[in-house]
């Protein structure tokens, strides 16, 4: 994702204009898109006008029909089966059984067929790129990026799948041998959100897959043609070399389900991104039953600029975070704290810009800024814009909803709230930037840590003892601590994830493996005697 960032910023600064989204025509309003000649290019992903939502290893869906719909129109792509509790059940069985399989298989040979998956991912880049566009509603580019980021952590998982496993430690007792042993855990839950239909399925998939772990996935219900053609690519891998399909399982369905999995003894981690809200419902209900859980929550997030900093650097960063993906990725920026001296100079240059970005449907490549997911995200941008006005707010920008088809808003800049206003210590998932005017780096350093979330924040500055003193523990208490870069954009080598109320999991890369597995500290006497630890006699 970081490698979008400097090509958004510089395009939208420089030659981007506000612009109208094309509305469909009338007629074909009232069936689905995937009837329609332009849209043929869904067959590629085994779509069809209805989708079974269930696969362990055979494709069938017992549960409530439902429909999911083009943000940028409000129209209606196709229909999904979702999963009864009896497809639940046998899921739940068949990828326990194939754990038995797959738990045996050498990590090596596990991480050549992640690999593989990988080099399918490829394949079929753009076209699911494009269907991330068309149901989740964010530009091309960002939609063919997130599938990019599996295919990357695919390979980074096939190299780590030859460098798993623990140390050998010293032992204080001679003829013994002091060693940590990682095994698999079992059967990994992954319940994802509409913001990243694909990329954070994928940071869990492949690192399950190559640690050992079988996997059942719950996609967001509104992203659930997405989670069918992933799953189809990934299945045809397993089926191709003669594996299980239920490695890999799948349920579309909605809280009914995602209850059932928090809940259930033989899901033996459960990986939940979503809301604060959930996820601490969802956390009570894993640890009432001693399970695993890996939480990527809600983020707060903040980007200071100090008086030495490079404003060729903030405002693009700025820019992107605040408004890329609608505002709705969890790494998004909320809060911008600009030093007193450069305050008026930056607000002024990021309404200039913010005047430029080019907003339509986001499947043309031209476009940089497209709707929100749902009717209900429009809702919910327009209860925060008022709130902010009645707790002092000014809107310098934007703050109304577009007269469009589809879910669009404006992207919105509002000043003149204290720093610990309700509403900015209340992530809103949407293109709301608060700005803010501060005097020093102890007070601004308080104000980031001050939310509950403790996601990702960035700094920019040239002053290296600043840098250091933002990196160490009176600095900043998130899990991403950038310098000089946006908040959102992470790379799949480096651990992802939060603090506080964000979570404390941690995905993807570094030791993030070690989430995944459960560790045994084993000591072997291989001597005739029995030493007992710390000298003691019992005789």
């Amino acid at each position: 994702m970081l490698r979008l960032a400097r090509t958004l910023c510089e395009k939208s600064v420089k030659t981007s204009r506000l612009s109208r989204p094309p509305c469909r025509p009338t007629a074909l309003m009232s069936t689905l898109l995937i009837q329609h000649p332009q849209y043929a290019w869904l067959q590629e992903l085994g779509l069809r006008e209805e989708n079974d939502g269930v696969y362990n290893g055979n494709w069938r869906g017992g549960g409530e029909v439902i429909t999911t719909y083009c943000p940028a129109n409000n129209e209606p792509i196709a229909r999904i089966r979702q999963a009864s509790m009896e497809d639940y059940e046998e899921t739940i069985k068949e990828a326990k059984e194939a754990w038995k399989m797959w738990a045996e298989i050498p990590a090596p040979k596990r991480g050549e067929i992640v690999r593989k998956i990988g080099d399918a991912l490829r394949r079929k880049i753009r076209v699911l790129g494009k269907l991330v566009s068309l149901e989740m509603g964010k530009i091309l580019v960002e939609g063919i990026g997130e599938v990019q980021e599996y295919v990357d952590i695919c390979d980074y998982a096939a190299g780590l799948s030859r460098m798993i496993g623990g140390p050998v430690l010293p032992s204080e007792r001679p003829g013994h041998a002091l060693i940590e042993q990682w095994n698999p855990l079992g059967l990994v839950g992954i319940i994802t959100a509409f913001n990243f239909p694909v990329a954070v399925f994928g940071w869990n998939n492949a690192i399950s897959l190559i640690t050992g772990n079988v996997c059942i996935w719950k996609g967001a219900p509104t992203t659930s043609l997405v989670s069918i053609a992933v799953t189809k690519i990934v299945a045809k891998v397993l089926e191709d070399n003669q594996l299980p399909g239920a490695i890999c399982s799948l349920t579309c369905g909605g809280a009914d389900i995602g209850t059932a999995m928090a809940k259930d003894t033989r899901v033996n981690l459960l990986s939940f991104t979503g809301s604060t809200q959930v996820g601490k419902q969802v956390a009570l209900m894993v640890q009432e039953r001693f399970g695993k859980s890996l939480l990527e929550l809600g983020g707060n997030n903040a980007i200071i600029a100090f008086e030495d900093a490079d404003l060729s650097l903030v405002l693009p960063s700025a820019l992107f975070a605040a408004v890329g993906t609608a505002g709705q990725r969890c790494t998004s920026v909320r809060r911008l704290f600009l030093h007193e001296s450069i305050h008026e100079e930056v607000v002024q240059r990021l309404k200039g810009a913010y005047s430029q970005i080019r907003v339509g449907n986001p499947w043309d490549p031209n476009i940089l800024y497209g709707p929100l997911h749902t009717k209900q995200a429009v809702n919910m941008f327009v209860r925060a814009v008022e709130e902010a006005k009645k707790e002092g707010g000014t809107v310098v920008y934007g703050g109304k909803v577009m007269d469009h088809p589809g879910n669009y808003v404006e992207p919105t800049i509002v000043t003149g709230l204290a720093h610990d206003a309700p509403i900015v210590h209340t992530e809103t998932f949407a293109p709301i930037l608060y700005i803010f005017k501060f005097k020093n780096e102890q007070e601004v350093f308080a104000w980031n840590n001050e939310v509950k979330q403790g996601l990702s924040s960035s700094i920019f500055t040239k002053d290296l003892g600043r840098i250091f003193r933002w990196l160490g523990p009176k600095g900043s208490d998130c899990g991403i601590v950038n310098v000089n870069i946006p908040t959102s954009g992470a790379e799949i080598g480096g651990a992802f994830g939060g603090e506080k109320h964000t979570g404390g999991g941690r995905e993807s890369g570094s030791d993030a493996w070690k989430q995944y597995m459960r560790r045994s500290t084993c000591t072997i006497n291989y001597s005739r005697d029995l030493p007992l630890a710390q000298g003691i006699k019992f005789e």
